[in-house]
Formats: C-alpha cells, sequence, structure tokens
C-alpha cells in the first residue's frame, strides 16, 4: 500500500474532492462542475507547489480533519479557519509541514463558508471524464468524503512557495453580482425586472453547489406557462414559480424548463461561493461586452 495518501479522520458537513471541472460536456448533460471559488483553490495549489488544476479539498462550513501517511506540505485557503497540527496552531493561508501520521485539522470557517486544502502532489483519485471533481447532481467523480476515506496523492513536483501568508480577498459582507439581460427576461413585466437590479435580496440556507439561492421579493412574470427545456450556462439566474432568483453554480443542471432573467458574469462567481446565509445580494445590470 502506497504511502503516498490522506486519511480522513473527519469529514465535515460537505467535502469534496475538486479540481477545475468538467467544462465541454453539457451536450452529454455533464456539469461543468469543479471548485466553487475557482481562484482560491488555485491559490492553495500554488502555495504547495502545485500545478493549478490539481485537485483539492473543498470544505463547507465546519471543515475537516485528515491524516497524511508521509509528510506533505498543505496550504488552506478560502474561507478562514482555525488549523492545527497535532492540536498545535500553524498559519492559515501559507504552505505547513505536516509530518506523516500527524492530524491536520482544518476548523469551521470563521467567515465564509467553503475552504480549499491543497495537498503537495494533489489528491490523485482516478479522474472521469479528464476531472477529478466530485459532481453532486451528476454523481460523477468520488462520492464526498466520509469518515475512513483514504485518498491517493500524486509525487511533488517542484518545491512550496517561500511567503508567510498569501493576500486573500475576504468573504463579501454584500455579495454584488453583475448581471446581463437573459434570453427570457421578456418574461417577466417590466416592475419585475426593474425590481430584480434595484432591490436587495439576501443568501438562502437552501443554497448548495448546484445554485445560490436567494430571499427576497418575488418577481412578476409577464407570461404563464412554462417553457421547453432549454440549455443553461453557468452563472445563469433562473427564476422557479416561488418568483425567487436563483444562480446556477458549478453542478447545475444543463438543461432547465424556468425562464432565465439574467446571467451573472463569471468573474463574480467565487464571491457566491462565499456567501453565507443571509448575506444581502444585489443584481447590478450591466451591458455585454
Amino acid at each position: 500500500m502506497t504511502d503516498r495518501a490522506l486519511s480522513v479522520v473527519r469529514a465535515g458537513a460537505l467535502t469534496t474532492v475538486q479540481d477545475r471541472g468538467r467544462p465541454g460536456h453539457a451536450h452529454l448533460g455533464v456539469p461543468h462542475s469543479g471548485a466553487l471559488d475557482g481562484p482560491a483553490a488555485e491559490l492553495a495549489n500554488r502555495l504547495v507547489g502545485n500545478r493549478p488544476e490539481a485537485a483539492v479539498l473543498e470544505t463547507t462550513l465546519n471543515g475537516c480533519a485528515v491524516r497524511p501517511r508521509s509528510t506533505v506540505t498543505v496550504a488552506v485557503a478560502g474561507a478562514p479557519c482555525r488549523v492545527t497540527v497535532d492540536g498545535r496552531p500553524v498559519a492559515w493561508g501559507a504552505p505547513v509541514r505536516v509530518p506523516a501520521g500527524a492530524l491536520l485539522d482544518v476548523g469551521a470557517a470563521v467567515s465564509g463558508v467553503r475552504s480549499y486544502v491543497a495537498v503537495s502532489g494533489g489528491v490523485a483519485v482516478e479522474p472521469v471524464l479528464c476531472s477529478r471533481s466530485t459532481d453532486l447532481l451528476s454523481g460523477l467523480g468520488p462520492p464526498p468524503l466520509t469518515d475512513g476515506t483514504v485518498l491517493p496523492l500524486g509525487s511533488p513536483e517542484v518545491p512550496h512557495a517561500r511567503v508567510d501568508v498569501a493576500p486573500q480577498p475576504a468573504p463579501p459582507a454584500e455579495l454584488v453580482l453583475r448581471v446581463t439581460a437573459g434570453p427570457r427576461d421578456d418574461w417577466f413585466t417590466a416592475e419585475a425586472v426593474r425590481t430584480f437590479t434595484s432591490r436587495v435580496y439576501r443568501v438562502s440556507s437552501a443554497s448548495n453547489r448546484i445554485g445560490l439561492r436567494t430571499e427576497g421579493p418575488a418577481l412578476e412574470r409577464a407570461r404563464s406557462g412554462e417553457l421547453p427545456s432549454e440549455g443553461m450556462v453557468l452563472g445563469a439566474v433562473q427564476v422557479p414559480p416561488d418568483g425567487r432568483p436563483v444562480v446556477f453554480l458549478a453542478d447545475h443542471p444543463t438543461t432547465g424548463g424556468y425562464p432565465v432573467i439574467a446571467v451573472v458574469r463569471a468573474a463574480d462567481l467565487p464571491a457566491a461561493a462565499q456567501a453565507v446565509p443571509g448575506t444581502p445580494v444585489r443584481f447590478v445590470a450591466v451591458r455585454r461586452r
């Protein structure tokens, strides 16, 4: 049995393996998937000397704990949290040496939602459609971690970064999402369109990797009935029958029958991954580039 592996001691609320995802397979009904906060995952990889596309662990709210079978370098980025090795505090946002058999504990998020744990060599589970990402909607990739799971690791390629701490954006106190008009904005009244881009919504606790759900004023339709299913893109803002906008995230379905009122700029989606329930959300209309 290889010593290049991690044993999961505490899986946490939801910890998954993620990389850059599976772009280009929507015609097969396969979502993009991948790390919701891509910049945070890539920063963690850079800190330990991995390539940007290496697979990492994405934790949700209360972290996880793992035990390496060999000495590894680890970095935690994304949502700020307490990080310890065998109970001793170590740096967050910087490379840390974890001896073989020591317990790395990634604690609960102090702010934000998702932390990213990169390990030198990367998580080397078997890829599916060229990605190691867990996809909660389709079930592709490794299942969410459970206590006792053993994850193989790749071999380190280059030395880790030499930094004391890497600067990272703070999780949003207010989530501002720039949007362009969607293909079905004409399915809503003019007043509903104004409401969408002028009123404040809040992040719902029902949000997940599939979509960021919101609470706030319902958007009134100008048309009744339902659409035939049509293609959906990352960042699409779909409006279900309750009238509350849903922003599609990495594990979103590739088709849907509810009208899309707008599409969020891709650059704003990492912040959505870190918005805790109750965070104010504003949709700001911008012109297409």
